[in-house]
Parts: structure tokens; C-alpha cells; sequence
């Protein structure tokens, strides 16, 4: 957990998640890289409970990780 917020009936966390990809992850057969995802999760809280939840993956990140998407940024030819 990077940090939490509260504010009214709203909780507020970010997340960094850190594993190694030793099985299939939606159809990718394990690569064994290490792996690291970040979210943001929002939940409503009710009378104590929590009632609703959203959340962010990145999962772009996390499939660069496991190379079935290319990393991003410029080329050498793109910076000249």
C-alpha cells in the first residue's frame, strides 16, 4: 500500500502489486519475469461496510513486462 485517503464515505488507496509470472495470465503462458502492478481502488462506505468499489488497473504495464507489448518511448530517430 503506497497511501490512503478518507473523505466522507469515500476510501482512497493506491497499490503496487509485485510477483513473477509462473502460470497463464489471460491466455499468456508464463514467462517466469518479474512483475509489478499499480491500481487505484475508490470504495463507498455505507453504515460501516463497504458497499461500492472501483478500481485502475495498469495492465499495460504489466503486459511490457511479460513482453507480449513492445515498452514505450522514442526511438533514437524520433528524438533527433
Amino acid at each position: 500500500m503506497e497511501g490512503v485517503i478518507v473523505s466522507g464515505d469515500r476510501v482512497v488507496g493506491r497499490f503496487i502489486y509485485r510477483g513473477t509470472h509462473t502460470g497463464d495470465l489471460l491466455g499468456i503462458p508464463s514467462t517466469g519475469a518479474a512483475v509489478e502492478m499499480r491500481s487505484i481502488d475508490i470504495w463507498r462506505v455505507e453504515n460501516g461496510l463497504l458497499v461500492e468499489h472501483w478500481d485502475e488497473l495498469n495492465l499495460m504495464e504489466v503486459f511490457q513486462q511479460v513482453g507480449v507489448l513492445p515498452q514505450l518511448g522514442g526511438s533514437e530517430a524520433a528524438t533527433a
